[in-house]
């Protein structure tokens, strides 16, 4: 089912019969055919223009590695393999790669707005995997230096012979819905939003051993004070910084007297309609909300449109 959201739709096949031959990832990776998404510090090679696109490059633009320079298989796309490499610690190639093509590196954050459709889709994967790939080189177990296997989805140890597989983080996010007075619950949290005078969803991390009705009742509890009910999931957005999925849902407001935590959030109110509709069209002068590369964007926004209530 497509989503609606910005690092979603990814189109490639992540190959998972293919990965693990390593001996066939070995071959296409120097293969003419293949493709390769240069990054360098987590910055990801655009090409130019009005709409740019991912840069992708063919083997030979890229080859020979040096030997350290990590990279992964993401999967294929219309049977061309696709990989990611990381250029950070090879300063005079990812130099040279930007001259030759006349692209630039840009951040992912910018990439995944400015890059058209599904593009951002395998930009969020390959940000994803390559991060936890470079944060990952020895064993949580006993410390020993990994090794990568299947094309960069596990790092083995072996010493103790443990695998390490990566990990996605879920964050619950929720739009809360005070239905007898038309209005929903909106807060500030200390950093970015803080930063950007905007109010956001209310959101956190996932407890382990907790369900995500659990995780909507907690982090609404922590952050405001309110009581829920009805929690409803809405959506769900990858997130590769580093590597959460954002699990959208719509709560009703059980309680609505707010007693906030001031370590953590600088704000929570109630907003009515009306106001969220006019900070949507960029008419309010006492609302700012986060643009539409998040999740909470569009979760507010059916909320206001009367696409759920």
């Amino acid at each position: 089912m497509p989503s609606p959201h910005i690092f979603a739709n990814n189109p490639l096949d992540r190959g998972e019969r293919e990965r693990r031959d390593e001996d066939w990832i070995s071959r296409m990776a120097s293969d003419a055919s293949s493709r390769f998404l240069p990054f360098r510090n987590l910055n990801v090679l655009l090409t130019n223009g009005t709409t740019p696109e991912l840069g992708w490059l063919n083997s030979a633009q890229v080859t020979p590695l040096p030997p350290d320079a990590e990279w992964v298989f993401l999967g294929m796309l219309d049977d061309v393999c696709h990989f990611a490499v990381d250029l950070s610690q090879h300063e005079a190639i990812a130099a040279q790669v930007a001259d030759a093509t006349g692209w630039h590196f840009e951040d992912c954050r910018t990439a995944g707005e400015t890059t058209s459709g599904q593009n951002a889709g395998m930009l969020s994967q390959a940000r994803a995997q390559l991060d936890w790939n470079l944060r990952h080189s020895f064993c949580s177990v006993c410390g020993h230096a990994t090794n990568k296997g299947r094309g960069g989805q596990v790092r083995q140890c072996p010493s103790c012979h443990a695998s390490h597989f990566p990990r996605t983080d879920p964050v619950v996010i929720t739009v809360v819905v005070d239905v007898a007075n038309d209005r929903c619950l909106l807060g500030q949290s200390r950093g970015r939003l803080q930063r950007m005078r905007a109010y956001s969803a209310l959101a956190g991390f996932m407890d382990q051993g907790e369900a995500i009705e659990e995780a909507v009742a907690r982090e609404v509890m922590e952050e405001a004070g309110i009581k829920v009910k009805n929690v409803r999931y809405h959506s769900s957005q990858p997130w590769p910084f580093p590597s959460s999925l954002m699990i959208g849902c719509i709560a009703e407001a059980d309680t609505t007297d707010i007693n906030m935590d001031d370590e953590e959030m600088t704000d929570v109110k109630w907003f009515d309609r009306a106001e969220v509709l006019k900070a949507l069209a960029g008419s309010s002068d006492q609302l700012t909300l986060p643009g539409p590369i998040a999740i909470a964007h569009h979760l507010i926004k059916a909320w206001a449109t009367g696409e759920t209530f």
